[in-house]
């Protein structure tokens, strides 16, 4: 008598091992095959047995994939791929509870009523399908297993505050993404597996969670279909979720599945909320906690006896209600909506007319939608594939090659990548039909292929996104206490094992700025373990380093190279200022010592060198009385002081205290008293960096650039910015002040109260134009008065014996002037090479700014014949055209002495006023007629010069009366 087959339902919560003691019971068996819900899984037991058995005798059967070997024994395949009429000796169907799943629910129970093995069928699942299960299979065992370990609801918990090896569930893409991100910025990255990955990129990501390089994991509800990995928590962050047709919220029993992947194996997990999640109830975690649920009493059903005749029948068929009262009509799935759609085209209903047209009709609507566009769109591409299967037999190469080929690319975002991978998924499941396509293997492995690049490419943008590998890598490290040694480039960047964490200025660490939360404080901590060493090298280098790799800048900091290394601070003595180093405290009180004492031996040094005659002066012992007074004052000033400010104590030094005082370098200006060699460049710059610190500025005034005479006044600038600098403010600009007692020394010469012009080297000392020149010395006291006069031509002009009018003349009178000179008579090698009357000659005199005149008139020149014209008379040294030219007028300035030498600097932009006399009126100064041709005029600006008055307050009054009397 033949033995009874064994039907038993293995039930009880997760983490009972159900999965696995199927497994064992099937390899006990010649031929055995094993349902299970996702093609995750299936991959997963698929691998774990081809580990056991060898490759040889294990298949693999998916909607998108298919492994057979000739000689298969043990078939694993997803519950809607498992082939029927196999025989084999054992049957198992994993998760039978999904019987109760509105979408997918009239699959598993079709294979609860009608899969069976020759000698043993296997359910497991949940408790919750027992009584279904004992109504409806006839002769079966119940088995109950105990979870192996406890599970326990913990509360609400924010994400930042979740410990280590947790899994954080989304029931949205969006929502995984965005928890994704919130754990790469807060604890360094995370895995993200989705039923939609496919299993390449599953694994892959799931490794990353396995081996450590990330804490954390971010799943759809996936991961409750028996994927076990190494989880201590689930925390929900939804407890509702979409279920294709509505937002529903999730039952106690769906909670549980997922929770229940907490604590695989003897060890205890626990499950809580988080996020915008709120809080389960008490009810439901008891629940979860006990594994205590409802009952299922009704499961989806849907005909599985098809009728094929026509395509109303198979909708017919489709459509039946099941006559036992444990059952429930499915609602109507994907695959009946595409059958509808295509029903309603002429084209597809006219090829349908035939029990096999229908059958394979039936079979391309089977196909999923991976795609998700939309029902149209889907139901399009199956009225496609469907007129080729049914005109040629098969789906065109070509055809298939372009859909292949668009999809075939790896550039792009997650979302990009992941649209091509659910594109391919439809081409596989077409090549893995059977006659579907001409070429099977081909087809099969090009898509295979392209699934495979996408899910690589895929699997490196989600770790590229969601992953820190330089925060992971560093936790890591830290948490197992390794020892880390820091790499540090000639450009400062600091690298450990590889990951760039920050850069290294001078002897403070800038972490990377782009790192914030967790990061930021995973690679501080890495910093202070790894960069201690570097911190010692760098501070001896340092402390042997040459003056001239240091240096301060203009706001008082301190620079080694280009690094920051320190700052000025105010000292007990200006010239005496105190280093301030800028190191980390994580570096050491020994290095902060060592970097401060090499700054303050450098900033001494400096001092020391630039400021040498001021230090002289300073430690000179044989000043006595006002000299050593005045010496201090000097000193305290910082080698530049406004006469204005000690005329008095000026007045009260006598020759020898003022000559002791010269040998230190000291001039004795009429507008300013100062040390020369401190006017120079470096000096001027140090000067301005002491002086700011003494006086606690926060901004300190810069000095200009090196080389000018004058600089811009600006609004707002203080005097004493300027005088720091080297510089007197006067109108619109400020003169430097060793070339202002230059110009002091000109002026001196001058009738300033009978009125002068500016000379030719007053300008070119200043490097100013005449309006300029006219502002400057109005801002020094004077009046400059404007007025108007004919311009002399230079024809006009008698050239002194030296070629050129005198330097000591003002520069509009010098023509005007020089015709009262009488002129030597050039050598005849001076002679101009063209006779004086051809136009050539006249340019060239022109150019010259003289008039030479031959003795005797060099023969004209030959020239073509031209018709004579009568010539008008042209006076000697006359241009050609002097007789039609309009006079030319120019602007001149009389300078006289406002008589307040010692005001302040005006900055009135150097208009005349009125009080002064204004402007003078036009043509004052002007010829009072033109001379008559040939004749020579004298023509005076002004009246005879005064002779100027000797100031009894001048100390060299004596020897200037001395002077005068002899003259």
């Amino acid at each position: 008598m033949a033995q009874r087959a064994r039907i038993a339902a293995v039930l009880g919560p997760t983490n009972t091992g159900k999965t696995h003691y199927a497994i064992e019971r099937m390899m006990g068996y010649r031929t055995g095959m094993i349902g299970l819900p996702l093609r995750l899984l299936a991959r997963e037991v698929y691998d774990k047995i081809v580990g056991v058995r060898g490759p040889g005798v294990v298949a693999l059967v998916t909607g998108e994939e298919r492994i057979v070997p000739p000689r298969a024994q043990y078939w694993v395949c997803t519950v809607e791929a498992m082939p029927e009429g196999m025989g084999c000796d054992f049957v198992a169907v994993d998760e039978i509870q999904l019987c109760a799943d509105p979408e997918r629910g009239h699959v598993f129970t079709d294979r609860l009523l009608r899969m069976r093995g020759l000698h043993e069928t296997l359910f497991l699942g949940s408790d919750t399908m027992r009584g279904p299960i004992a109504g409806l299979v006839d002769g079966v065992e119940f088995v109950r297993r105990e979870r192996m370990s406890q599970l326990s609801y913990t509360g609400s918990k924010k994400i930042s505050r979740l410990a280590n090896r947790t899994a954080i569930v989304g029931f949205s893409v969006e929502n995984v993404y965005a928890i994704a991100e919130l754990l790469r910025r807060q604890k360094g990255g995370a895995a993200v597996v989705m039923g939609a990955l496919s299993p390449r990129t599953r694994n892959a990501q799931v490794d990353l969670y396995q081996n450590g390089e990330v804490d954390y994991l971010v799943a759809t509800d996936a991961i409750g279909m028996g994927l076990n990995l190494d989880i201590n928590h689930v925390a929900f962050s939804s407890l509702t979720k979409f279920d294709g047709r509505r937002m529903r919220p999730l039952q106690p029993n769906e909670l549980a599945q997922i929770a229940g992947r907490a604590g695989r194996g003897m060890s205890h997990g626990t499950f809580g909320v988080t996020g915008e999640a709120g809080p389960i109830p008490d009810d439901w975690a008891d629940a979860i906690c006990n594994h205590s649920f409802t009952p299922l009493r009704k499961l989806n059903w849907r005909n599985a006896d098809l009728s094929f005749g026509s395509i109303d029948a198979l909708v017919h068929s489709l459509e039946l209600s099941p006559k036992d009262e444990r059952l429930v009509k499915a609602r109507e799935a994907d695959d009946l909506q595409a059958l509808k759609a295509l029903a309603a085209d002429a084209e597809v209903a006219a090829r349908a007319s035939d029990a096999k047209s229908v059958r394979l009709l039936w079979d391309v609507c089977r196909i999923p939608d991976f795609r998700g566009i939309s029902h149209a769109e889907h139901a399009g591409l199956l009225q496609v594939i469907y007129g080729h299967l049914h005109e040629r037999g098969h789906v065109p190469d070509d055809f298939v090659a372009r859909q292949v080929n668009r999809i075939d690319r790896t550039e792009g975002d997650i979302d990009t990548l992941s649209k091509r991978l659910a594109y391919i998924r439809t081409w596989t499941y077409v090549a893995q039909r059977k006659g579907w396509v001409r070429d099977e293997t081909h087809w099969r492995d090009r898509t295979r292929a392209v699934e495979d690049s996408l899910s690589d490419a895929l699997h490196e943008r989600l770790t590229q996104r969601f992953v820190d590998r330089r925060t992971s890598v560093l936790l890591r490290r830290l948490k197992q206490k390794e020892a880390m040694v820091a790499e540090v480039n000639d450009k400062g960047e600091v690298t450990v094992d590889g990951e760039f964490i920050g850069r290294l200025e001078g002897f403070r660490f800038r972490q990377d700025k782009n790192a914030t939360g967790q990061e930021a404080k995973t690679l501080r901590a890495a910093s202070i373990q790894a960069l201690a060493p570097h911190f010692h090298l760098r501070a001896d280098r340092f402390y042997n380093a040459p003056d001239t790799e240091i240096d301060y800048t203009e706001q008082g900091g301190l620079m080694w190279g280009e690094q920051a290394v320190g700052k000025l601070v105010a000292g007990d003595d200006p010239l005496r200022p105190r280093a301030q180093p800028f190191v980390d405290d994580e570096a050491g009180p020994d290095v902060a010592a060592k970097v401060e004492r090499r700054l303050q031996h450098f900033i001494d040094r400096k001092i020391a060198a630039l400021f040498e005659p001021l230090m002289n002066l300073q430690r000179d012992e044989t000043l006595t009385g006002l000299a050593r007074g005045f010496a201090f004052r000097m000193v305290e000033a910082m080698g530049v002081l406004p006469r204005a400010e000690i005329a008095q104590e000026v007045k009260e030094l006598d020759q020898d205290a003022r000559g002791s005082l010269r040998k230190h370098g000291i001039r004795f200006g009429q507008f300013t008293i100062f040390m020369p060699l401190l006017l120079k460049p470096a000096p001027t710059r140090l000067r301005l960096v002491l002086w700011s610190l003494a006086n606690g500025l926060d901004e300190f005034p810069e000095a200009p650039p090196p080389g000018l005479v004058t600089v811009p006044n600006a609004q707002g600038t203080p005097v004493k910015h300027h005088l720091l600098a080297g510089y007197r403010p006067a109108g619109q600009r400020a003169i430097r002040i060793d070339m202002l007692e230059r110009l002091a020394d000109m002026l001196r010469g001058e009738d300033s109260r009978g009125g002068f012009e500016a000379k030719a080297d007053m300008l070119s000392i200043t490097g100013l134009t005449l309006e300029q020149f006219a502002d400057l010395m109005q801002g020094l006291g004077y009046k400059a008065e404007k007025g108007e006069r004919e311009k002399q031509r230079p024809a006009d002009a008698v050239v002194t014996e030296g070629g050129t009018p005198d330097a000591d003349q003002p520069v509009m009178d010098a023509a005007a002037e020089a015709e009262t000179t009488p002129a030597a008579a050039p050598e005849p090698a001076e002679l101009a090479p063209a006779p004086a009357d051809t136009p050539d000659a006249v340019a060239e005199i022109e150019d010259a700014g003289e008039a030479p005149v031959a003795e005797e008139p060099a023969a004209p020149a030959e020239t073509p014949a031209v018709p004579e014209t009568p010539e008008e008379e042209i006076a000697p040294g006359t241009a050609p055209d002097a007789a039609q030219a309009e006079p030319e007028i120019e602007v001149f300035y009389t300078f006289t002495w406002a008589g307040n030498r010692g005001a302040k600097p005006r900055r009135d932009g150097g208009k005349p006023r009125k009080a002064q006399g204004g402007e003078r009126p036009k043509g004052k100064g002007k010829p009072k007629g033109r001379p008559e041709r040939g004749k020579g005029q004298k023509f005076e600006a002004r009246p005879p010069k005064k002779e100027k008055a000797i100031d009894p307050d001048n100390p060299f009054a004596a020897a200037l009366m001395g002077l005068k009397d002899k003259s």
